[in-house]
């Protein structure tokens, strides 16, 4: 009897400690507006006509091996991880780009702005990255290429506290390693 208070008591005190943050479930939003959980874009949810997720054909690139010139960050909103779809023709050249050199690999490095405490800024940061990651590999860019890490605001890539210097440092770069 003791045993199992014991082994009852530890496995009570292991699932206390666990952490809050939910980075499994990472919404990415789609052209129409419509918000698209990560289990779904896995298949884990409803079949196309009943809500899950049809696939997507970026169709070829002008020139598959050469680097994606342009952007390389994704703006996000104050306190959210959502992809605004102004970003998503962005998302569509890198991941085509990635997806015709298998080799190469890419970080996405998740940043936020200075409001916040540094666990929530690290967590929003890594969310956000984590969005980024798996809206490619919702287009077909195998996981192994891709790594998603946070910054926080450790890094702000615009100094200040006004909301235009703010809203420069909520973002996701994508760096090509």
């Amino acid at each position: 009897m003791k045993h199992f208070l014991l082994a009852l008591g530890a496995s009570v005190l292991i699932a206390g400690c666990g952490s809050s943050v939910k980075l499994d479930d990472v919404p990415v939003v789609d052209k129409a507006g419509t918000t698209v959980s990560q289990s779904d874009a896995q298949g884990t949810g409803a079949g196309v006509g009943s809500g899950g997720v049809a696939p997507v054909s970026i169709g070829n690139a002008d020139q598959p091996g050469a680097m994606p010139a342009g952007p390389r960050i994704v703006y996000f909103d104050f306190d959210s991880y959502v992809i605004r779809p102004e970003f998503q023709s962005l998302i569509e050249t890198h991941a085509r780009y990635l997806k015709a050199v298998k080799t190469r690999k890419v970080a996405i490095e998740g940043h936020t702005d200075e409001r916040g405490g540094r666990e929530y800024n690290l967590a929003l940061g890594q969310k956000r990255a984590e969005a980024v990651r798996s809206a490619l590999g919702l287009l077909g860019v195998v996981d192994s290429q891709v790594e998603a890490v946070s910054f926080g605001k450790e890094k702000p890539a615009v100094p200040g506290s006004d909301e235009a210097s703010m809203s420069k440092n909520r973002r996701a770069e994508i760096t090509y390693r």
